[in-house]
């Protein structure tokens, strides 16, 4: 039977504020960091439902609307609460590609501190389609996305510490992660996702299963080119899937608004 304080322990919600944002916690943090991953979807929605709010305060300031002021805004609100890790992940997975078909030469290149070409150009492409999509989403008041978008990315990192193995001969950030996440983990984390997309209705069923797709793909690219998953290549996945969801809705622009909910407003 299982413990309650097993999977819903506080001590774990620290351990996944402290990881995933700047927030501190006061109390503890827990040892068993398996028990922080149910809480990395719910460290998403409050993400998310931060930047709404500010997208609301920006709306009520005494100015003529100005979008792309507020996409840049939201922007830098997500950078900032998140400390830029994942875009720090994306950055070192992208300037891996110049190992080339050399793993172990690909797992230095992570750990280097220095910032190369690619890892450039993959920051710029990155935070443009952000704030694209960020200004898309703002201009059809559907920024309310933003929590589920940003719930099913942290899931999906979940679903690769959860079902590969750690690439790392050495401990790194992710390794106490992907050590103690189990396959409870991984079920309950998909639960809490699941459930808070259902009062957005079946588009976020939709979003939720094309991030799963490009969650599996890449974590198959990721056994084979690098032997399992480390924490940048946790923060690729993340900031990938936040974009391609992210772009999706900015795509639909409208329409999302007809879709939130079972309700289906026209």
């Amino acid at each position: 039977m299982l413990n309650s304080k097993d999977y819903l322990s506080l001590d774990g919600l620290g351990t996944a504020l402290k990881t995933l944002t700047l927030f501190p916690w006061p109390s503890r943090e827990s040892e068993d960091f398996g028990s922080s991953l149910i809480w990395f979807p719910v460290i998403g929605l409050l993400l998310g439902l931060i930047l709404y709010a500010i997208n609301i305060l920006w709306g009520l300031l005494p100015f003529i609307p100005w979008s792309g002021g507020a996409a840049l805004l939201l922007l830098a609100m997500d950078i900032y609460l998140t400390r830029g890790l994942h875009l720090d992940g994306l950055a070192d997975w992208a300037d891996s590609i110049g190992g080339f078909f050399q793993r172990e030469k690909r797992l230095s290149i992570m750990k280097d501190t220095s910032l190369g070409t690619f890892g450039v150009l993959a920051l710029l492409v990155a935070l443009l389609a952000k704030w694209l999509a960020y200004e898309r989403l703002v201009s059809c008041g559907s920024v309310i996305w933003l929590l589920i978008i940003f719930t099913l990315s942290r899931s999906m990192m979940v679903e690769l510490m959860t079902t590969l193995p750690y690439a790392r001969a050495e401990d790194g950030m992710g390794q106490p992660f992907v050590a103690q996440a189990s396959t409870r983990n991984r079920v309950l984390s998909l639960v809490v996702s699941i459930v808070f997309c259902i009062p957005f209705g079946p588009l976020s069923f939709l979003l939720f299963f094309l991030g799963w797709l490009e969650t599996k793909l890449f974590g198959i690219r990721c056994r084979h080119e690098f032997g399992g998953i480390t924490g940048d290549l946790l923060g690729t996945a993340n900031e990938m899937v936040e974009i391609t969801l992210l772009m999706i809705c900015a795509i639909l622009g409208t329409s999302l608004i007809s879709y939130t909910g079972w309700g289906w407003a026209f």
